[in-house]
């Protein structure tokens, strides 16, 4: 649906209204008011901003002058990559056939970047190039010689590039092959779709002191979701050896999915162990059309002791109360398919030695008072 003009938005002025004063608009669905609420891709509308649109749908949704009007917003077509101009494109070597009607499938396609050398990597993204609206989500793993994986990047609606801060990025080894897992459905149109992944590099030669991990967290096999049964809670735990630095938190759930929350459970220092839990992140209200990975300011991105451990918990709700719940008379568990479900989430971090944890603690303080982004301090 387009909004882009007054005659367009006129007349959905009221649910407008309703939907960013319930916050279900723009999509952006961390709470404000529970842990860390600096986010360097944040859509979330302001108070204000908010205050303004009720009082225009409130004062009839007028018009106003034409001339006071900004020009129209021009978006990016589906060919830009968000990372900036990419030093590498990796595609599939064939466009796929998705029919009109058929159930979801799920595919693995490997493809070869054909590197001789390691490079870092400064910024990668992953998407459809073509047939978009057959792909519901994709990942992207990257396979090195030895056989050992790493997922690398994901993409679904919502879900833009990773671009490292200074200092920081990934590694991709030479001889590296990228597997594509694709979740593909059909809407009722025969089409073709294709996905590619793109990199861009720090200059050769160059090794950043930060090397970031993106890991899954979650115990999928566990789920288990009774029939008519609401707020069935998943629990799993992370245990982080090293200190660590916390960039971004990507929930995943299905359509039963109906909360998250991370918190860290921080050492006790002698003192009784795990006695200090702290929030970082609460979704509230998750939505699984819109795939939001949330990325922490860097002035306050978690800065967690060795000995710290990660808590993710997800509730879930498989009962009529749900409206996007396709049967609630039926047990679900684990599984690929959107009428399956899932409980996990993923974490984007890097671990720093003890000095460094020290210095940035140090530094932050200076800045701050502390709070949730430099817990355990």
């Amino acid at each position: 649906m387009s909004l882009l003009t007054y005659e367009e938005a006129r007349p959905w002025a009221k649910a407008i209204k309703e939907n960013v004063v319930l916050r279900n608009m723009p999509p952006w669905h961390i709470d404000p008011n529970v842990g860390i609420n600096k986010f360097a891709n944040s859509v979330a509308l302001s108070d204000e901003e908010i205050a303004t649109i009720v009082k225009w749908v409130d004062s009839g949704a007028p018009r106003g002058n034409p001339a006071d009007m900004p020009p129209p917003r021009k978006f990016d077509d589906n060919d830009k990559w968000s990372i900036g101009t990419p030093d590498l494109i990796v595609e599939m070597q064939k466009d796929l056939p998705v029919p009109g009607k058929a159930p979801d499938t799920w595919k693995n396609i490997v493809a070869d970047p054909g590197l001789t050398e390691d490079r870092y990597i400064k910024a990668v993204e992953v998407k459809p190039t073509r047939g978009f609206r057959a792909i519901h989500h994709l990942g992207a793993t990257l396979v090195y010689p030895d056989g050992s994986q790493a997922l690398i990047q994901a993409y679904g609606i919502g879900k833009n590039g990773n671009i490292f801060e200074d200092g920081s990025g990934r590694l991709i080894r030479a001889g590296t092959k990228v597997t594509f897992n694709l979740h593909i459905h059909s809407y009722g149109e025969e089409t073709k779709t294709n996905v590619a992944i793109a990199f861009r590099f720090y200059p050769k030669g160059y090794v950043p002191k930060y090397i970031a991990t993106t890991e899954m967290m979650g115990d999928d096999a566990e789920l288990d979701l009774p029939a008519n049964t609401d707020n069935v809670r998943t629990d799993t735990y992370m245990t982080l050896m090293q200190p660590t630095r916390v960039l971004s938190f990507q929930p995943h759930m299905h359509t039963r999915g109906k909360a998250m929350c991370l918190e860290v459970i921080l050492p006790g220092g002698g003192k009784r162990p795990g006695s200090k839990v702290e929030t970082l992140s609460c979704v509230p209200h998750y939505k699984f059309n819109w795939m939001i990975v949330y990325e922490y300011s860097p002035d306050v991105q978690p800065l967690l002791p060795a000995g710290s451990v990660l808590h993710f918990i997800s509730w879930h709700n498989n009962t009529a109360t749900n409206k996007l719940n396709p049967d609630p008379d039926t047990w679900v568990g684990y599984g690929q398919r959107s009428i399956d479900d899932m409980s996990h989430a993923w974490i984007t971090y890097y671990t720093l030695s003890d000095a460094d944890f020290k210095q940035q603690v140090a530094e932050r303080n200076g800045k701050s008072k502390g709070g949730p982004s430099n817990a355990g301090q």
